[in-house]
């Protein structure tokens, strides 16, 4: 019993000292943090034209090192901000002590910035208050940034992130200058200046589209009337269009059956077409002399008929080479009757 009651009380020990250990980093690490003083402290007020976004536990500063934090925001005089705020004894304020409002960052968390003016440096008294004409508001980024509107259009997130930080900077009068600025901004429009010959041309183009359309503004509206009178038009025949297509359907059915039941007799006269038209194109020469000559013989013939009531034809050496659907053309003809052979061989 008395063995488990000492290694109980060791353990116990051990996890005593375990949570202190735990608990003093825990502390430490929350004053580091939050960087926490208890050091005694003053209170101030300072007067206000704008103190927008200006809350309870934003920080004092003096320097840009944290000597206090405001205490209480309210409204007074109807139009006025009176900050109630705390500065750690260690740091002087004094009665020439400006106060300005300042921002921390860009998500728009602000600080007050006290610095030391023109005047003398006895210390202000506790419990006293800033006038307003010792005091500045923050820079409104509205008014600012709509300034720069123009030019964040055409840059990239990076880059208005970057020029945003260094434009407050700047204005603010926490470090840079405004050559710097002119610099930064200089080198992030790089971009669209490499780029205004592309964009000239861009312009110039649609002015000239304008132009034309400007040119032809009775065509144009003529044209957008006739196409809204069509499609109204349309909407109208509607249920006649989809049933003639319903027609046209059937139309296209039975014409495909008919295709079908004659397309082998049509291969067939076509191949046998192509094979005329091959053979005539052999003898071609010979075709083009007889249409050359046709024209002659007719006259004579006609002058021949003329003068009688009958005349005799004489066919002498015509010997085509003229194949119908694979089978050569057969042409007889008798050279001795009515002595054809020999009125062919007098010319």
């Amino acid at each position: 019993m008395s063995i488990l009651d000492k290694k109980t009380s060791s353990d116990l020990v051990k996890l005593m000292a375990f949570i202190l250990v735990t608990s003093l980093a825990t502390g430490v690490l929350v004053v580091l943090i939050g960087n926490f003083t208890f050091e005694s402290s003053r209170n101030y007020k300072a007067v206000f034209s704008d103190a927008t976004g200006v809350v309870k536990g934003d920080d004092i500063r003096i320097a840009g090192v944290k000597v206090g934090s405001v205490k209480d925001v309210k409204v007074v005089d109807r139009e006025r901000a009176q900050v109630t705020f705390s500065v750690a004894k260690s740091s002087t304020v004094t009665q020439s002590s400006t106060a300005r409002i300042r921002y921390r960052n860009l998500v728009g968390q602000r600080y007050i910035a006290l610095t030391q003016g023109v005047g003398t440096l006895d210390p202000l008294r506790e419990d006293a208050t800033i006038p307003m004409d010792r005091t500045e508001p923050a820079l409104d980024l509205t008014v600012l940034f709509n300034g720069f509107k123009p030019l964040f259009a055409a840059l990239s997130p990076s880059d208005i992130n970057k020029l945003s930080a260094e434009v407050i900077s700047v204005f603010q009068g926490e470090g840079g200058n405004l050559t710097a600025l002119l610099q930064s901004t200089a080198s992030l429009t790089n971009t669209l200046a490499d780029r205004d010959e592309v964009i000239g041309q861009v312009i110039d183009n649609l002015n000239s589209v304008l132009a034309t359309l400007a040119g032809r503004d009775r065509e144009l509206n003529r044209l957008i009337t006739d196409f809204q009178t069509l499609m109204a038009g349309l909407v109208e025949d509607r249920e006649a269009i989809l049933g003639s297509l319903d027609s046209v359907s059937v139309l296209a059915n039975e014409t495909s059956d008919l295709a079908v039941g004659i397309r082998p007799s049509l291969v067939r006269d076509v191949k046998g077409l192509r094979k005329t038209a091959g053979n005539l194109n052999k003898d071609r020469a010979e075709i083009d002399r007889a249409l050359q000559v046709l024209p002659i013989k007719l006259r004579k013939i006609g002058r021949t008929a003329v003068n009688g009531s009958f005349f005799n034809f004489y066919l002498c050496q015509f010997n085509p080479n003229i194949t119908v659907a694979g089978q050569p053309l057969a042409i007889k003809y008798d050279t001795n009757q009515f002595g054809a052979d020999k009125r062919c061989n007098l010319g």
